[in-house]
């Protein structure tokens, strides 16, 4: 468990498009570009051992970092390399952060600057969905499988604690990055599951916002 004060100020930068890491979650990655290979090779030497992963946010036009504001920082918890130097490693979602500024250094990957103020809850316990219908959650999400020709472990799905359900949901489901950036940034487990429910059936509707249920 990582205490706030040991939070970095600067952490290594993992821009990637439509992944999603959550506090309290896990995440698979597949480490092969030679500028990410020395990124985590740099970042096993670190006491935390910390990769911020963030969507990008490239507009033809527009200034900035090309990269949105809000991240998740993982702990790098297991990894193996392949044959060929390949890395597969396992992030433990930590906390969110918020980019301050980039870091110009000699690194051929990204560093930025970085604040976890108003993220304290994401070093707590599990959160708790007072208002979660389970049952009714369910039916939709069947209907959203089916939809999709999906296969899932039904029995697993039904008992998996409101959080691990709702996050492990929201980071597996294919849905657009911003769709994603916005499950990232849901201020409570509670509004992370209203933006899950309502992207569903916007799926389930054919992409139509005018047919969505109010």
């Amino acid at each position: 468990m990582i205490k706030p004060a040991e939070l970095p100020e600067t952490i290594a930068i993992f821009p990637l498009p439509g992944a999603l890491l959550l506090p309290r979650s896990r995440l698979p990655l597949h480490i092969f570009e030679p500028r990410y290979l020395q990124m985590f090779e740099d970042v096993l030497k670190t006491p935390t051992r910390l990769i911020g992963l963030i969507q990008p946010n490239e507009v033809p036009g527009r200034s900035g970092t090309g990269l949105h504001t809000i991240g998740c920082a993982g702990r790098v918890t297991q990894f193996s390399e392949t044959e060929d130097g390949r890395y597969l490693i396992t992030l433990g979602g930590v906390s969110r952060f918020r980019v301050m500024q980039e870091v110009q250094g000699f690194t051929p990957y990204r560093r930025c600057e970085v604040t976890w103020d108003g993220f304290g809850r994401d070093l707590g316990p599990d959160e708790q969905d007072d208002g979660f219908q389970r049952s009714d959650f369910m039916t939709v999400l069947e209907r959203y499988f089916d939809a999709r020709e999906l296969s899932a472990d039904w029995d697993t799905l039904t008992e998996a604690d409101d959080e691990l359900l709702i996050n492990s949901l929201s980071m597996m489901l294919e849905f657009d990055p911003e769709d994603k950036q916005a499950l990232l940034e849901a201020p409570s487990l509670t509004t992370r599951r209203e933006t899950l429910v309502t992207l569903i059936e916007y799926h389930l509707r054919g992409g139509h916002e005018s047919e969505m249920i109010q």
